[in-house]
């Protein structure tokens, strides 16, 4: 056998080992879709697509401003896989740390400016240490809603500036897996006591 024919059958079995993975790969990929993510040794439930932190609003824009509202809207997409049990909003950044009154804490289906629906909360809690706040629902939200988690400050921080919120989301199961959506941005301004959305 010359190189000259010694190459072309190289070639052609190269060619065919890479049609071979390639259907391999198709096939693998080739996944039926469930209704979640799901850990059978560790019972826990994830998400199939994460939901999207789509805003975060204050009604108050000013320093030491008394009445404000704090909204987080959420979108649970249709493919999410597993309805909603809870969100967790956490400050991250910000000079001072803002206080809230629990007891006032609401959610409702759509957004700020289009409210719907209320939502049946069935617990609202702050944790001791880290100072996130847990909100859960009373029952399933499902795939393919946008809510919108309403927080009442006591007032806004002293000092202005960019103060960011974490949000996490966890499925609806006795050991979900929780999924960071991003941070929602809040800015308070010095001298600035007027209104800045409702």
């Amino acid at each position: 056998m010359n190189i000259s024919n010694l190459a072309t059958g190289l070639f052609t079995s190269l060619r065919s080992l890479a049609f071979l993975c390639t259907g391999l790969i198709i096939t693998t990929l080739n996944i039926p879709v469930t209704n979640a993510v799901q850990f059978p040794d560790s019972g826990r439930v994830a998400f199939n697509k994460s939901p999207l932190l789509r805003n975060a609003v204050t009604t108050f824009s000013g320093v030491r401003v008394w009445g404000a509202k704090y909204y987080f809207t959420v979108e649970l997409p249709a493919d999410a896989g597993e309805p909603l049990q809870k969100v967790v909003i956490a400050q991250r950044q910000g000079v001072d740390d803002i206080s809230f009154y629990l007891d006032k804490t609401v959610a409702y289906n759509g957004t700020h400016r289009r409210k719907q629906e209320k939502l049946a909360l069935q617990n609202v809690s702050q944790d001791e240490e880290t100072e996130a706040i847990t909100v859960i629902f009373a029952n399933p939200i499902p795939p393919g809603t946008t809510f919108t988690v309403r927080l009442r400050p006591k007032r806004n921080p002293d000092v202005g500036g960019v103060y960011l919120f974490g949000v996490t989301a966890f499925p609806w199961g006795e050991n979900p897996d929780g999924l960071y959506l991003g941070a929602g941005r809040l800015q308070f301004f010095q001298g600035d006591d007027g209104s800045f959305d409702r």
